[in-house]
C-alpha cells in the first residue's frame, strides 16, 4: 500500500508525470487520446469477440435493473430516445438499442474516442451477426451503408457528440439516460447533473453505473487516490481522463440540488473497514468529513428520475 507522503521522490515523480500529461490533454488532447489508448472500457477484454460480450453485457445490466424481461425490451424502447454519457471508442450499447428498437440514441464524451476503424467495425459486425429477428433486420441498416459496420451508424437515428465536459446540450428528449463507469470521469459533475435533468423528458428515466475505486499505477489499495490534496489532483488530472475523486455523499448532494427523485441507489461493492481505517489518517482535507459508511461504497447502481415522473414512466 502506498499513500501520499509516505515516499516523497516516488510521489514527485507520479506527479510531475501526470501535470505533464495533463498538460498535453490540455492543448493536444487527439495527441493525449493516442498516447493513452483510451478504450472508455478499461484493459480487460482483448478480443473483437470479448469485447462483444462486454457490450452485451452492459445492454442487459441496464434491463436487468430496471426490472425489463429480456423479452419486453422491444416493447420499451419502442419509440424512444437514448442518451449514452461516455460510450468509450465502440458506440455498441447505442447500436444494441437501436437494433432493439429505440428511435434514436445519442453518446456523447469528453473526448472523441470514436471514430469508425477495423477495429470498431469487427465489434459491430458480430453484435450484427449476434442478432436474430426483427433486431437482426433493424439491425442490419443502422449503419450508413446497410450490413457494412465499416461505413459506421447512420444518422440522424445515431448522433455522436464530442465537447468540453462531455456535456449533451439536449433539452427534454431523452426517454432513457444511460452510462457505465463514465460520471466518475466527469470533470464537472455538478453540470453533468444539470444537463442530465434538462435532457430528460418528464416521464424519462436515468440508470448509471459507478465506480468509485481508483489507484496508482503502482498501488492496489482502492482508497489510496484519496489522500492526494486537491490542488495537486487537480494539476495532474484536470484536463486528463482520470477520475474526479467525488463519494457518494456528493452524488446525493447533487441529487437533492439538481431535484432528481432517486428511484434506487446500491452499493456494488463495499471497503471492508481495515481499508477505511487505513486510509483515514491521510486522506487529503477535502474528504476527512466523509463518514466511514460513505468511505467504504466503492462503486454503485443509480437509477433517477424527475419528481413529476409517474411511478411506471420507465415502464412505459
Amino acid at each position: 500500500m502506498l499513500m501520499y507522503g509516505q515516499r516523497p521522490l516516488a510521489d514527485l515523480r507520479w506527479v510531475l508525470r501526470g501535470i505533464a500529461a495533463n498538460q498535453i490533454a490540455r492543448f493536444f488532447p487527439d495527441r493525449y487520446v493516442r498516447m493513452t489508448g483510451h478504450t472508455g472500457r478499461g484493459a480487460d477484454e482483448s478480443s473483437a469477440r470479448q469485447i462483444a460480450d462486454y457490450f452485451w453485457s452492459c445492454f442487459y445490466d441496464y434491463f436487468e435493473i430496471l426490472g425489463i424481461p429480456a423479452s419486453d425490451i422491444g416493447r420499451y424502447l419502442k419509440g424512444k430516445t437514448v442518451l449514452e454519457y461516455g460510450p468509450g471508442d465502440v458506440p455498441a450499447v447505442a447500436f444494441l438499442m437501436l437494433a432493439h428498437g429505440a428511435d434514436a440514441a445519442v453518446c456523447v464524451d469528453r473526448f472523441e474516442l470514436y471514430r469508425p476503424s477495423p477495429a470498431s467495425a469487427e465489434v459491430l459486425g458480430l453484435l450484427l451477426d449476434d442478432l436474430e429477428g426483427a433486431a437482426r433486420l433493424r439491425g442490419e441498416v443502422c449503419f450508413r451503408t446497410p450490413l457494412d459496420p465499416a461505413s459506421g451508424l447512420a444518422e440522424p437515428s445515431f448522433r455522436y457528440v464530442c465537447q468540453d465536459y462531455g456535456l449533451s446540450g439536449l433539452r427534454d428528449e431523452a426517454d432513457l439516460i444511460i452510462s457505465r463507469a463514465a460520471l466518475e470521469y466527469a470533470n464537472d459533475l455538478s453540470a453533468t447533473f444539470a444537463d442530465m435533468r434538462a435532457a430528460m423528458r418528464a416521464d424519462g428515466i436515468a440508470i448509471h453505473k459507478v465506480d468509485l475505486a481508483g489507484q496508482r499505477c503502482d498501488d492496489d489499495h482502492p482508497l489510496s487516490f484519496l489522500t492526494y490534496p486537491r490542488v495537486l489532483w487537480w494539476a495532474m488530472c484536470s484536463h486528463k481522463n482520470t477520475v474526479n475523486r467525488w463519494r457518494i455523499d456528493h452524488y446525493r448532494r447533487l441529487l437533492v440540488e439538481h431535484d432528481l427523485e432517486t428511484v434506487s441507489l446500491e452499493p456494488t461493492a463495499l471497503a471492508d473497514r481495515r481499508l477505511v481505517d487505513e486510509v483515514r489518517p491521510r486522506l487529503a482535507s477535502c474528504f476527512r468529513g466523509v463518514s466511514d459508511r460513505d468511505l467504504s461504497w466503492l462503486g454503485f447502481w443509480m437509477v433517477l428520475r424527475k419528481p413529476t415522473s409517474r411511478p411506471a414512466g420507465w415502464r412505459a
